[in-house]
C-alpha cells in the first residue's frame, strides 16, 4: 500500500501528527503496535502514554515550552470533540518552589515567563498557600503559583482521541511495529514485524525513546533516555473527597534538593484510586533498545519508589494511603532541551525529544511535525528554539 505519508509511532506525538496531516489534505497511514497486555511478557516496543494521568500547564521556566503547551491545551476541547474522547480535567496546577536562595532559579524563571506570555495565574505565599491547599504542610519560604485553568490529561485517552479524530478523516491505523525503514530515493519503504511493506513520498519516526532503534532513522537521534520509577499511594473514598480540590503539583524542594511531581486523586483501571508521585533521585540513563525494553517489562525501582512515598509523606502528613505500588517509566532528553522536529533526509524525519514536558504538548509538538513534512517553514511559529539537534 502506498501513503504521501507514514507515521511511525502511534503514541502522543504520532498520533497527533497523523491527525493534523490528514486534516492538511495528506493520505497517511499510522503505524504503531497497542498497548501489551502484559508488559512483563512482552517482546517488542512501548510507549510512553501507558498511563491514567499526566501534569498539564503552561506555567513553565522556558518561554517556548510554555508556548508548546498553550497552543495544545487550546485544542483539548476541539481533539475531544473530534476525537469522542474527553482527557482533560481542569483541577488546576501548583508549581512550588523556595522563593529566594538556592534552588529559587526555577521559580523566578517561571514567574518572569508568565508575566511575559500572560499566562493567567495566582502567587501565594505562607497563609495565602497553607489557606488555599490545606492538605499541603509546605515549608517557609515556599512561593506557590497556580494556574486554575490547567490540570491534568489521561494519556491514554488523548492517544484515543487524536487517533480517532485522524482515522475518522482518513488516517489508515495498522496495529503493527516498524522494523526497518528504507529511502529508495522516490519514496521511503517501511517493513514491519509481520512482514506487512507500505510505501509512502514521506516517513516520520515519531517513536519516543525507541526512535533510537536501529533501521529507523538515517542517522543516530541524539536522545539519552533515563529509567524513571512511578510510585501510586492507593487512598480510599473518604480520603478522596478530602482532596476532591486538589491540583496537580509540581514541587522544587528548598535548599536544591530535587523536585518532584504529584497529580491529584485518579482512578485507574483496576478500580483504585490513586495519588501519583514521580521524582527520581538519581538518573540511570538506559542506552541500548534491549535495556529499554528489559526497564519497561519491569515494575521500577523499590528504593526510587520508597524515596519518594516518603517525601510525598513530608508534604501532605496527614494523607491516609492504603499502600504504595511503584512501574516503571522512561524520559527521553535532547542536547538543546528543545523537541527534535527535522528532517534526516528529504523524506525521513524525526519527531522525538520529549524532555519530561511532551505529553501535555503533544497535539502542538504532532501540528510542527505535520507542518515541517509538508514543506512549510517553522520559523513562522513564533518560538524561538532551533528544532534540530
Amino acid at each position: 500500500m502506498s501513503f504521501d505519508v507514514i507515521v511511525l509511532g502511534a503514541g502522543l506525538w504520532g498520533s497527533a501528527c497523523a491527525r493534523h496531516l490528514a486534516e492538511m489534505g495528506a493520505k497517511v497511514a499510522l503505524v504503531g503496535p497497542a498497548e501489551p497486555d502484559n508488559a512483563a511478557t512482552h517482546d517488542g516496543v512501548f510507549a510512553s502514554h501507558y498511563d491514567q494521568a499526566r501534569i498539564s500547564r503552561r506555567l513553565d521556566n522556558s518561554p517556548d515550552w510554555a508556548l508548546f503547551a498553550n497552543a495544545a491545551l487550546r485544542r483539548y476541547t476541539e481533539i475531544e470533540t473530534l476525537g469522542g474522547r474527553k482527557f482533560f480535567h481542569k483541577v488546576g496546577a501548583l508549581m512550588a518552589g523556595p522563593e529566594t536562595g538556592t534552588g529559587s532559579d526555577y521559580m523566578r524563571d517561571t514567574a518572569v515567563v508568565a508575566q511575559a506570555e500572560g499566562i493567567e495565574h495566582e502567587a501565594l505565599r505562607g497563609g495565602a498557600l497553607r489557606e488555599r491547599f490545606p492538605f499541603f504542610d509546605f515549608p517557609d519560604g515556599i512561593l506557590g503559583l497556580f494556574e486554575k485553568d490547567a490540570g491534568w490529561i489521561n494519556p491514554r485517552a488523548h492517544v484515543a482521541a487524536e487517533i480517532g479524530a485522524g482515522v475518522a478523516n482518513g488516517v489508515m491505523l495498522l496495529r503493527d511495529e516498524v522494523v526497518e525503514v528504507e529511502d529508495i530515493g522516490n519514496g521511503v519503504t517501511v517493513r514491519c514485524a509481520t512482514g506487512e511493506t507500505l510505501q509512502a513520498d514521506k516517513v516520520v519516526v515519531a517513536g519516543g525513546a525507541f526512535s533510537k532503534a536501529p533501521g529507523l532513522l538515517a542517522e543516530p537521534v541524539p536522545l539519552q533516555v533515563y529509567a524513571r520509577t512511578v510510585a501510586f499511594l492507593e487512598i480510599d473514598k473518604a480520603e478522596t473527597e478530602r482532596l476532591k480540590e486538589m491540583p496537580s503539583v509540581v514541587y522544587f524542594f528548598p535548599n536544591g534538593e530535587g523536585d518532584c511531581y504529584i497529580l491529584p486523586p485518579v482512578r485507574y483501571p483496576d478500580g483504585k484510586t490513586y495519588l501519583k508521585i514521580g521524582g527520581d533521585p538519581t538518573d540511570v540513563e538506559l542506552t541500548t533498545v534491549a535495556e529499554m525494553k528489559d526497564w519497561f517489562r519491569g515494575d521500577g525501582d523499590t528504593k526510587a519508589a520508597a524515596y519518594m512515598a516518603e517525601q510525598l509523606f513530608k508534604l501532605m502528613p496527614d494523607l491516609a494511603s492504603k499502600g504504595v505500588i511503584h512501574n516503571s517509566c522512561a524520559t527521553s532528553f535532547t542536547p538543546r532541551g528543545n523537541p527534535l522536529i527535522y528532517g534526516q533526509t528529504e523524506r525521513v524525519f524525526a519527531l522525538t525529544g520529549g524532555n519530561g514536558a511532551g505529553a501535555k504538548c503533544a497535539d502542538e509538538i504532532g501540528r510542527l511535525g505535520a507542518l515541517m513534512v509538508m514543506g512549510q517553514s517553522l520559523d513562522d511559529e513564533g518560538y524561538s528554539t532551533t528544532f534540530e539537534p
